[in-house]
């Protein structure tokens, strides 16, 4: 009688198996660095370890690829391209429901929001800061480090996330920056996003698309839970948006995309300054620390900290 072999897996234990096929990838562990983004999309410095290299990462690149070509084939299928002119061609209650359903999932998820109480002053600062460092709206990096900087004087675990992926199974690579908190007491990290609606802005909007975006926060503070769903939600929405007006879907407006804005392989840092100005700051002349002749926007600089440029010149 024929032995049958044992299968190639049989002397794994369960955890290697959960590596070969990614189902041990967790979300993204972060660190505290000083340094600026290596551009390796490796958090630990450890090319060994780096997860855009490792073969769970392909893996999942090739699963959420999979998923999302699904989602559209679904979606051509059902004829899930509504907007807001087409409710009114077609009177049709079954397509009213599911687009109120998705309204009332929105606008349930942003007021959940307002349930926790370290979010809420946290966003009330966020808010504050960022009326202060108004005029300096049009360079993002430059009011995000002043934001982080004013935080950091109130007291938060406040940095600067860099986030930074490769190409992978049809994942344009790209790069992204913004400012999370982290909790000392629980470690619960906070995302904090200045322009939130704007990350979402397409051509020739939909009626439909219109009403939710407008619901949408210019400033989201925020765990990753929330935001997850949120630009899961958004992204489905303007691929539907786009397709309908018969535009085709951009790489940067896929969901996966836009989930590594925020979710990609990162490196925390608390520099004040971005790596491509370093060059451009003077060296100061003398080391005299009697007085300080130029300030942040709404309060001083403290001794030793580099000046940002675009941050000295008060109205």
């Amino acid at each position: 009688m024929a032995v049958r072999s044992k299968r190639v897996t049989d002397p794994l234990d369960e955890r290697v198996k959960d590596r070969i096929v990614g189902r041990d990838r967790p979300e993204l562990v972060y660190g505290s660095s000083g340094s600026e983004h290596s551009g390796s999309g490796n958090q630990n410095g450890d090319d060994s370890s780096s997860s855009s290299n490792s073969l769970s990462y392909l893996l999942h690149c090739f699963d959420e690829h999979r998923e999302e070509e699904e989602k559209e084939k679904e979606d051509a299928v059902n004829g899930d391209e509504l907007d807001g002119s087409h409710l009114q061609d077609n009177d049709s209650d079954s397509d009213s429901d599911r687009v109120e359903a998705k309204f009332e999932v929105i606008i349930s998820t942003l007021r959940d929001l307002n349930v926790d109480r370290f979010r809420n002053v946290l966003l009330a600062n966020v808010v504050k800061a960022r009326e202060i460092f108004r005029s300096l709206r049009p360079n993002a990096q430059i009011l995000n480090r002043n934001v982080m900087l004013f935080l950091q004087n109130l007291g938060y675990n406040a940095a600067i996330c860099k986030t930074k992926w490769e190409t992978c199974g049809g994942l344009t690579a790209g790069n992204y920056e913004f400012i999370d908190v982290l909790r000392s007491d629980s470690g619960v990290r906070y995302f904090i996003e200045l322009n939130f609606s704007g990350e979402f802005e397409i051509a020739r909007q939909t009626t439909q698309f219109q009403r939710f975006s407008q619901k949408l926060p210019i400033v989201f503070v925020g765990t990753s839970a929330d935001l997850k769903m949120i630009v899961k939600f958004m992204s489905d929405e303007i691929r539907r948006s786009l397709k309908s007006r018969g535009l085709l879907l951009p790489p940067w407006r896929k969901n996966r995309f836009m989930q590594n804005k925020w979710f990609g392989p990162y490196r925390r840092t608390v520099n004040y300054t971005p790596a491509n100005m370093l060059s451009s700051i003077p060296v100061p002349v003398n080391n005299t620390t009697s007085g300080v002749n130029c300030s942040l926007i709404g309060f001083n600089v403290v001794d030793g900290a580099p000046l940002l440029p675009a941050a000295t010149r008060t109205r």
